[in-house]
């Protein structure tokens, strides 16, 4: 078993939700979430636009505000079995990818063990 957690754009929830029950993945947990992704900005450009006072009202002065910002997302993870791994991923990125920064992230994660809390039962059916 597999988890996959993806973290998409909160516009993209109900493409998402319909996209894994349509491809028969109806179980799944959605939370609401803030963060930001991985972009960077040169150390030394940054210097020279601190050392400024202020901010450039363009790209670079939107790169950097955003590199402090957090921006609110959506985490999506489910439980599914190793053959469907690929499948699940490429629905995700099939309801959100719209080739821009910002689109999400999806890891995939090994699950060890699952138990159900009624009986203690571990087994595959668990989850």
């Amino acid at each position: 078993m597999k988890e996959i957690m993806s973290f998409i754009r909160t516009s993209k929830v109900n493409e998402t939700k319909f996209a894994l029950a349509n491809n028969g993945f109806p179980a799944f947990t959605c939370r609401k979430c803030l963060g930001r992704g991985q972009k960077s900005i040169d150390a030394e450009l940054l210097n020279t636009i601190l050392e400024a006072g202020e901010l450039p009202l363009n790209n670079v002065g939107e790169h950097v505000t955003e590199a402090t910002r957090l921006i609110a997302k959506r985490f999506f993870t489910l439980i599914v079995e190793d053959e469907d791994v690929q499948k699940v991923v490429d629905v995700i990125i099939a309801a959100n990818q719209s080739g821009n920064p910002g689109d999400g992230r999806i890891f995939v994660l090994p699950v060890l063990e699952a138990l159900t809390v009624r009986n203690g039962e571990s087994s595959a059916e668990a989850y």
